[in-house]
């Protein structure tokens, strides 16, 4: 029996893969910036200050929580099932734990940088 539709099942892959690709673009524009950082010999008041009020970073690491809140669940939710046999609204219910709990903290850490 499966717990959801292919209709859903389609939108779900979908989803996993456009936020991968999104995913993989943020990582290696991450990466640049690190690289850059401790090439510059940056200290991390020194990184602060630069974030500190810098909309360009709040909006890329943004985007970098949003992706990462679409597709982790997704590939929980596809290990419970496949893996540990878990179906039905407890798996879900998990999933949406897990998606509320990323944004939380993702948008937390990206205040945290940007405030």
């Amino acid at each position: 029996m499966q717990s959801l539709s292919l209709r859903t099942q389609a939108r779900l892959w979908y989803w996993q893969r456009i936020s991968a690709m999104v995913l993989a673009a943020c990582v290696v524009l991450h990466i640049v910036v690190i690289v850059y950082a401790v090439h510059s010999g940056l200290s991390e008041s020194a990184i602060l200050a630069r974030t500190h009020r810098n909309w360009l970073f709040a909006s890329f690491y943004t985007v970098f929580v949003l992706a990462c809140t679409v597709h982790v669940p997704i590939g929980l939710l596809r290990i419970a099932e496949e893996w540990l046999s878990w179906r039905g609204r407890s798996a879900h219910a998990t999933c949406a734990v897990v998606t509320l709990a990323l944004a939380i903290l993702g948008m937390r850490a990206v205040f945290g940088v940007i405030l």
